[in-house]
Parts: structure tokens; sequence; C-alpha cells
């Protein structure tokens, strides 16, 4: 018994299934000519609401354009102002410092191996430059 009161008094909103069947349900012959007169009117008094509202928000949107005219904002600037202030935002976060920061540290050790790597090569030609001069100042290397 209480499980079924419990159903009743349930709060939470309608889920798929059951938007299905509140739309498929016929109410219309529940309803009394005075309350479905009552309902037509709201009807009719909302749609005018949604009408005045949209409305108001075309003037309202139109005024904005107007005033960003007159201070000079186009569409380009205002790009570039949110390209700006969402790099700036990115750059703050703990993911972007991590990963900058384990980027960077890399590109230090690349940096090292690379110069290492250089060097071992600058040698290599060294020692064979020497070795060339050396054969090249003995005349007896070259006879052989």
């Amino acid at each position: 018994m209480e499980a079924q009161a419990q159903g009743l008094l349930e709060t939470e909103p309608l889920q798929g299934r059951d938007e299905d069947t509140v739309a498929s349900a016929d109410y219309s012959s529940m309803l009394s000519e005075e309350e479905k007169e009552e309902l037509k009117a709201e009807l009719v008094q909302l749609e005018d609401e949604i009408t005045t509202l949209r409305q108001v928000l075309s003037a309202k949107e139109r005024h904005l354009v107007e005033i960003k005219q007159k201070l000079g904002m186009n569409l380009m600037n205002e790009l570039k102002q949110n390209f700006s202030k969402s790099w700036h935002d990115m750059q703050t976060t703990t993911a972007y410092k991590k990963t900058h920061e384990t980027l960077s540290h890399a590109g230090q050790k690349a940096t090292a191996a690379f110069s290492n790597v250089g060097t071992a090569i600058s040698k290599k030609f060294g020692d064979m430059s020497y070795s060339i001069r050396h054969s090249i100042s003995m005349p007896a290397m070259r006879r052989k």
C-alpha cells in the first residue's frame, strides 16, 4: 500500500517512456467544456506572451548591434577578444601548466641530448681532420 502511495507522490521529472505515455494520452474527454475554454484562453495568452518576448528580444539584439557599431566593435575584434580570453583562460588551467612544465622539461633534455650528439660528431670530424692532416704531412705514409 505504501509503495503505491509513494508512486503517486513522486516529484521526479518524467522520463522518456513516461513522457510518451503522457503525450499519447487523451485528456480532453476528462475535461469539462469550461475547463477546455479556460485552457484554450491560457494557450492563446501564452502564445501572445511568447510572441511579445520574441519581439522584445529581437529589438534588444538590434540595439546591441547598433551600440557595438558605434563603439567600433566588429565581428573580427570580438573573435580576437574571445580568442585572447580563451587562450588566457586555458593557460591558467592546472592541466595546461602541468603539460607546459612537462614539455619544457622534455625540451631541455632533448636540447642537451642534441648538444651531446653534436659534440660527439664534432669530435669525430676533428679526429678525422687530424688524421687526414697527419697523413698529408708525412710523405712516407703517402707512398705506402
